[in-house]
């Protein structure tokens, strides 16, 4: 499916602290850095949507209205499709705190009302995109394997998929309350995966949920724009990096602020100023668990330096 270049604003974010993904209202992944914020993009159609690769899904359906949002105090994100001729849901996360070498995308689709039919084509491109690989498999599991040999990433699906040019692609039907789901990992893929077990989705959705519903319950706020502040927290969270305890400006990198601009800078670090206002929020809003580790990372920056806080 050809598309132009969507609007920042058209994408949700999901993240399990170790890297994040973008979706647009489309249904597609086209922005996602794997296994780690600062490693190569497996999905990057934001940024070049002829090279860049992308996980698209979405139901066929003309002129359906499409709407994102979140499940109440987490980072599970449901994009919805509403038409006239049927609904569909596709419910995308991130598990958290389940391996230091998988990155996973666990994605549900949905129809949600009437017997629709589905496009999906997984589309990961490695080495910034001129990197050729291949694609093989059986029995629901997808692997990617660039020129070097390495199995790069993995694909479990709950339906039957087609290889063309090194992308799976399938077309299937969803009868009223049906669902398929599909589960992408990156990474260190050559052991064996915790989504292989039959119940692994189910599973990973309610910890998923559970983590991010604990982290925002102890958020000490009670004004009268509670759910505004508590989705920027969650959000703020995501770019925090688990295993270093800093947190990276922004997620992605080449965008500027106008096609053909300058200001295209990759924003994968930890900046101090920025920095400092998100933990200074936390602390506000009582997640104090969030400053210990940063502070500890800013000390150890310092005294590399020769300099104190």
């Amino acid at each position: 499916m050809e598309r132009d270049y969507p609007p920042i604003e058209d994408h949700g974010i999901i993240g399990d602290l170790h890297t994040v993904a973008l979706v647009c209202r489309d249904g597609t992944i086209d922005f996602m850095c794997a296994p780690r914020f600062d490693s190569p993009p497996v999905f990057g159609s934001l940024l070049d949507r002829g090279r860049g690769g992308r996980f698209e899904l979405s139901p066929v359906l003309n002129g359906a209205r499409l709407k994102q949002l979140y499940l109440p105090d987490t980072n599970v994100l449901l994009t919805r499709f509403l038409s006239p001729d049927g609904v569909a849901e596709i419910s995308d996360f991130m598990p958290v705190g389940e391996s230091d070498h998988v990155r996973a995308v666990v994605r549900r689709v949905k129809a949600v009302r009437g017997d629709l039919r589905f496009c999906v084509r997984c589309a990961p491109r490695f080495g910034y995109g001129p990197e050729t690989h291949r694609a093989r498999g059986e029995d629901g599991c997808v692997l990617f394997t660039p020129r070097d040999g390495t199995v790069a990433a993995r694909l479990w699906t709950t339906i039957p998929v087609r290889f063309h040019e090194g992308d799976a692609v399938a077309e299937f039907t969803l009868r009223h309350s049906e669902a398929a789901t599909f589960v992408f990992e990156v990474g260190d893929v050559s052991a064996r995966s915790p989504a292989s077990a039959p119940h692994y989705v189910a599973e990973a959705f309610k910890r998923t949920t559970n983590f991010w519903r604990r982290w925002i319950g102890k958020s000490t706020y009670r004004g009268r724009w509670r759910d505004e502040v508590h989705r920027s927290a969650l959000v703020l969270k995501m770019l925090f990096s688990h295993p270093h305890g800093s947190l990276v400006a922004a997620p992605t990198f080449g965008l500027p602020e106008a096609l053909g601009g300058a200001r295209n800078w990759d924003y994968r670090y930890t900046w101090v100023r920025d920095a400092a206002f998100t933990l200074y929020a936390l602390i506000r809003l009582g997640l104090t668990d969030e400053t210990a580790p940063f502070m500890q990372w800013i000390a150890e920056r310092c005294a590399e330096e020769g300099d104190g806080i």
